[in-house]
């Protein structure tokens, strides 16, 4: 047999490959390819003419859920679960269109019968609270199956449509289409809650940048960061005295006067153990995004020399503001003691005290605060104390222009 093969068809591999030549061709028969292979073998491109299924879009069939009954002319929604429901102000729906026929499925299953729905057109609508020819081009959402009205009386914003011409105070024709093609994006997103919330739109995070998934979570991220985060007010070591002298190297003894510490890794302002020590000044400006309508904190980092026990000083301070259209000197003193450092703490330790500034006498931006600070008289009867560093803590607030 192989023998009789071989002298036809030359070879096995002949045979075999008649086969496949034959297959194909049976193929392009059965397919219609006569006039040439398509370019994808079993690829989904077209080589002959397909039924066509078509609909305008004016009307489609939505199934609707169990238990319930739409009526011709009612406005429709679909629920989160896709099934049609009765329009109305309700978390989660999206408008749909208009029922051009009754749709009882009061007794039957969920989607077992359709109601046909109008996706286009204007239609005679009723508004829920009274509006003027002013009203028209003005979105409309749901309140019920048969009512409409403007943003400002509804809770959920199911975008249903623009008032495209006016009636009377409690009718108008309403143009659907925008709403069925979600054109008017921003009334979608101004919905608090539903499918249209700003939670349906997710988030592309190609940096990194966020955990958060989609834009409502995000940006509930954003701003809590925003107006949580704490703004700092840097004040520069002081230059000079409450009395405007210059501040010279500190020199150890029984001076009032305080000075510079200028010893390694240790620079502040340093004062003697002295009953009544002077004040050092400085001021600082006000942020633009300081939300003065809460408390402001500062801060001081300070050490002693030395660990008496008695010596739990406290630092004295007065603050002022410098008000736009107010004389400069014009302002009372809202400053006060800050809580008291350790007195036998181990030396040249690092302490952090607090200052309350009260909301009640804080200026606005544009203002500068002015500052003195010294040790509290009689808090110092044996140890030098240094401040080292001193910075106030704000609120922040969102700028609007």
């Amino acid at each position: 047999m192989k023998k009789h093969i071989n002298n036809i068809f030359g070879s096995m591999a002949g045979v075999f490959t008649l086969m496949i030549v034959c297959l194909v061709a049976l193929v392009a028969k059965m397919y219609g390819w006569e006039d040439g292979m398509p370019l994808v073998f079993f690829g989904s491109v077209l080589a002959a003419d397909k039924a066509l299924e078509y609909n305008e879009g004016v009307e489609l069939g939505i199934p609707v859920i169990n238990a319930d009954i739409i009526y011709g002319g009612a406005l429709v929604s679909v629920n989160a679960a896709g099934y049609a429901v009765p329009g109305a102000d309700t978390a989660g729906q999206i408008f749909m269109g208009v029922a051009s026929a009754r749709a009882d499925n009061s007794a039957g299953a969920v989607g077992a019968i359709k109601v046909p729905v109008l996706r286009r057109g204007l239609f005679k609508m009723t508004l829920g609270t009274a509006i003027s020819i002013a009203n028209v081009g003005d979105n409309v959402f749901l309140v019920d199956d048969q009512t409409v009205d403007v943003t400002a009386q509804c809770t959920n914003k199911i975008f249903c449509g623009i008032i495209a011409s006016y009636i009377d105070t409690t009718h108008a024709m309403v143009d659907i289409e925008p709403a069925i093609k979600q054109a008017d994006l921003a009334a979608h997103i101004a919905a608090g809650s539903g499918a249209h919330a700003a939670s349906a739109i997710d988030i592309t995070d190609t940096g990194n940048f966020t955990a958060q998934t989609e834009t409502n979570a995000a940006l509930q991220e954003l701003y809590q960061d925003t107006l949580s985060a704490q703004g700092i007010i840097n004040i520069p070591t002081p230059a000079f005295s409450a009395a405007g002298v210059a501040l010279a190297a500190f020199a150890d003894g029984a001076s009032d006067v305080p000075g510079y510490c200028v010893t390694a890794k240790g620079l502040g302002v340093r004062w003697n153990n002295h009953a009544a020590p002077l004040p050092v000044g400085m001021k600082v400006l006000i942020p633009p995004d300081a939300n003065v309508a809460v408390n402001m904190t500062l801060h001081i980092l300070a050490a002693k020399v030395g660990a008496t026990v008695g010596d739990a000083t406290k630092f004295t301070v007065a603050a002022y503001n410098n008000v736009v259209d107010a004389a400069y000197d014009a302002d009372a003193d809202f400053g006060g003691d800050t809580d008291a450092m350790v007195g036998d703490d181990t030396t040249k330790h690092v302490q952090h005290k607090t200052l309350t500034l009260a909301l009640a006498d804080l200026a606005a931006y544009p203002a500068a605060l002015e500052l003195t600070i010294k040790p509290k008289a009689t808090t110092l009867g044996t140890d030098d104390v240094i401040m080292l560093a001193q910075w106030i803590t704000y609120k922040k607030k969102l700028l609007t222009s």
